[in-house]
């Protein structure tokens, strides 16, 4: 198993999770590497996880879309902090994000939204995320109502659009023999990182 070193770890974390991304994307074996666990809090005080699909990173932060009105939604909206947890076991790597949660602009949710196929985007009209629906029938008729109402190019639904997680810490892991893995911090200092490296 690759070794991650003080000499081998790149200074810019962002930089550092690119081109692990990167070795996951190109890894025969890993299977949906932008899929991440979202940790939220509820508004009950408990910790609420799902998995989503990272749609954009860069120094401004991680981006993934959503129902504005889900759980996710109002968690976000009510609390705007937010984790996410990366998982590539064919790489024995894992990378936690933690930052703080804003709403990507109207015009990059329609950007992104106008490269989805047109059953995902007329799906984002039908679907109420996560409320409670009578049955599949139901649901595949207002799915029905949706395609029919709407012709190309299909609008973004207003309750429907992007979060941005800006990352205060980074922390990247690696797995080796023994359980003495390798694991790195990064804490950011303003426009600068600290990083230091924490026990297994």
């Amino acid at each position: 198993m690759e070794r991650l070193t003080d000499e081998s770890l790149l200074a810019d974390p962002i930089a550092q999770f690119d081109r692990w991304m990167k070795d996951a994307e190109e890894h025969a074996k890993q299977r949906v590497p932008e899929s991440c666990c979202l940790s939220t809090l509820g508004a009950d005080g408990y910790p609420d996880g799902r998995i989503v699909l990272l749609k954009f990173y860069d120094a401004r932060g991680f981006v993934f879309y959503t129902n504005y009105r889900s759980p996710k939604g109002r968690a976000l909206d009510a609390a705007p902090r937010a984790g996410l947890t990366f998982h590539w076991p064919a790489l024995g790597r894992q990378v936690r994000v933690v930052g703080d949660v804003v709403k990507v602009s109207s015009e990059e949710s329609d950007a992104y939204f106008s490269t989805r196929p047109r059953g995902s985007k007329i799906s984002a009209w039908a679907s109420e995320q996560s409320a409670p629906v009578e049955d599949r029938p139901a649901l595949e008729r207002k799915h029905a109502e949706m395609e029919a109402k709407f012709q190309d190019p299909v609008p973004r639904p207003p309750h429907w659009g992007g979060y941005r997680i800006f990352p205060i810490r980074i922390e990247f892991w690696q797995d080796c023999e023994f359980r003495l893995h390798d694991r790195f911090e990064f804490v950011r200092d303003g426009a600068d990182w600290n990083c230091s490296r924490l026990s297994p």
